[in-house]
């Protein structure tokens, strides 16, 4: 079974409701059919009803069991907007502010559902960057309890299974955080380790490296030191955790490199989830393991959020669509 057929066996084991914003993406709509043919899910499109049906229509795409509803008319828009004023007007947003957004932005109505428990999760981003998906879960949804640093990771899932969890792993931050410090890299890290845990493998052990340009000291800069002092605070917070860093990618990966590079590390070697030291890195790492390694990425996923809000690549597919909602769903689950 792959990565993507067990997520939806999980999903199945306690259906939730997600969002998708973007009903005017042929690609959503037939993600959407998806969802219900294969009975994970339950799904929310928002929208002009007419306009969506019409599509859908068009495209030959049954949608029939979709709830949809559109914003402008929606019998809780005054009621989200109330709330959304009172969450934001310490920022200088009006009433009239946060009715005018509900309306216009789909992303924003859509997170108001998921903030007052009228849906379980969102995913977004099929015509739409990144920003733009993650910005109202920032604002309104907002970390869960004990959370300071709100990430985003790739799941990935690579062809060749001696690497990570049977050939899936965590490549994180590689969507939201530009330049974390080093307070930062260990939440991230420490967010990683359960996301690992709901998502790839609930009896594994998350094995973190704290990647590098250097290992172990081959190498001694501002930049070595940041990553050297994230794992310490890792350590810190969760001694129970399997961490070590600095690391570079091959002694993190590569059991041979690491005998040489890291012979005492009890990660090296055998890493299953790779953390970058910033966005730059994170970014290209998992891009080149995608288009070089033909590996299948996942994300960018959201961890940390009170309640899940994932993005797309406007790229993606309509089977990415499904695969998305169908994490979305279980992380719900582990709300």
């Amino acid at each position: 079974m792959d990565f993507i057929d067990k997520m939806k066996d999980l999903a199945k084991k306690d259906i939730k409701t997600i969002i998708l914003p973007e009903s005017d993406d042929i690609r959503i709509l037939k993600g959407a059919e998806i969802v219900l043919n294969e009975e994970f899910a339950n799904i929310i499109l928002l929208g002009n009803e007419a306009d969506i049906n019409k599509k859908a229509s068009e495209n030959n795409i049954n949608i029939q069991n979709v709830q949809i509803i559109d914003p402008s008319t929606s019998d809780r828009l005054d009621y989200y907007a109330e709330t959304l004023y009172e969450l934001r007007k310490e920022k200088g947003m009006t009433y009239e502010d946060a009715k005018k957004i509900l309306i216009e932005n789909s992303r924003y109505f859509g997170t108001m559902m998921i903030k007052v428990g009228d849906a379980d999760g969102l995913v977004s981003g099929a015509n739409h960057p990144t920003s733009d998906t993650l910005r109202p879960a920032l604002q309104i949804i907002k970390g869960a309890p004990g959370v300071k640093t709100v990430s985003a990771f790739f799941i990935m899932v690579l062809n060749d299974k001696e690497f990570g969890e049977d050939g899936v792993m965590i490549f994180t931050d590689c969507g939201l955080n530009e330049n974390p410090d080093s307070e930062a890299l260990s939440d991230i890290a420490i967010a990683s380790s359960k996301s690992f845990n709901e998502l790839i493998n609930s009896s594994a052990i998350p094995k973190i490296a704290m990647l590098s340009y250097s290992t172990k000291g081959s190498a001694k800069s501002e930049l070595t030191e940041k990553v050297i002092n994230a794992t310490n605070l890792v350590k810190e917070k969760c001694s129970s955790l399997l961490v070590d860093g600095e690391l570079q990618l091959d002694a993190a990966i590569i059991p041979e490199v690491a005998k040489l590079k890291a012979p005492e590390s009890n990660v090296a070697g055998n890493a299953n989830i790779l953390v970058f030291p910033d966005l730059n890195s994170g970014n290209i790492g998992y891009k080149l393991t995608q288009r070089f390694g033909h590996a299948q990425a996942y994300g960018p996923l959201c961890q940390g959020l009170a309640k899940p809000v994932n993005d797309l690549s406007r790229g993606c597919s309509s089977n990415d669509v499904a695969g998305i909602v169908a994490i979305t769903a279980v992380q719900a689950q582990n709300k």
